[in-house]
């Protein structure tokens, strides 16, 4: 258990997590096929208004709680997790994964965000990891909110912003959801051709976790490493 009060997944939960998800991205050595093939870079995309400016906590894995505070931040809890990789498919150690997001109603514990929805108490809604040996990285987090740009051309669905910085490379980009209805209409994500390298699908928890929790796997794979 970490200082967060969140106990690490498994190596075991991840597979178990990797094989509810038809993939296996997430244990086992990169074949020599899969060597041969590179892996498709992932995108860049804007960084954004609101990096966090109020932090709280270092190296966070859970951000559905907050240090000596009783209650649980609102919302689909999620467990986030995926692996570093590079092009070759070789794990990324000791990469730096900063993550930021709305909370559950589409706004982020920023200064600068106007938007009217409600604060959560009980969500700062950033973490920080680094990868362990095998490049892996997870959280345990909500699903965020829509929310109005500032100009109020269109609404931006749900997405968590990345910033990884691995041994040669950094990456800043977002990271969608399957599905979700506003992506065809999201004027940053449409600016990349590999959606699908943007995208995570949402599936239902293993046993080992809460039952109404959901498993997102997403890897993030650097143009060197």
């Amino acid at each position: 258990m970490t200082s967060s009060g969140f106990t690490p997944l498994t190596r075991r939960q991840l597979l178990r997590a990797s094989i509810a998800l038809g993939s296996l991205t997430l244990c086992g050595p990169i074949t020599a096929a899969q060597a041969q093939t590179p892996l498709k870079r992932t995108p860049e995309q804007v960084l954004g208004p609101f990096y966090p400016v109020l932090r709280t906590v270092d190296r966070a894995a859970d951000l559905t709680t907050f240090p000596g505070k009783p209650g649980r931040a609102q919302g689909q809890m999620i467990y986030l997790m995926g692996r570093v990789l590079n092009p070759r498919g070789e794990p990324v150690s000791g990469a730096k994964v900063d993550i930021w997001q709305a909370n559950t109603y589409g706004r982020y514990i920023h200064p600068s965000d106007t938007n009217p929805a409600p604060l959560d108490p009980n969500f700062e809604g950033h973490g920080v990891q680094l990868t362990d040996a095998e490049g892996r990285f997870r959280f345990k987090t909500i699903k965020p909110g829509a929310y109005p740009t500032g100009d109020g051309d269109w609404i931006r669905p749900p997405h968590i912003h990345f910033d990884v910085t691995g041994q040669i490379n950094r990456l800043v980009t977002q990271m969608y959801f399957e599905g979700d209805p506003l992506n065809e209409k999201d004027q940053i994500r449409q600016g990349v051709r590999c959606k699908d390298c943007l995208t995570t699908k949402l599936m239902p928890a293993t046993k080992d976790l809460e039952p109404d929790s959901l498993i997102a796997v997403w890897d993030i794979v650097l143009r060197r490493g």
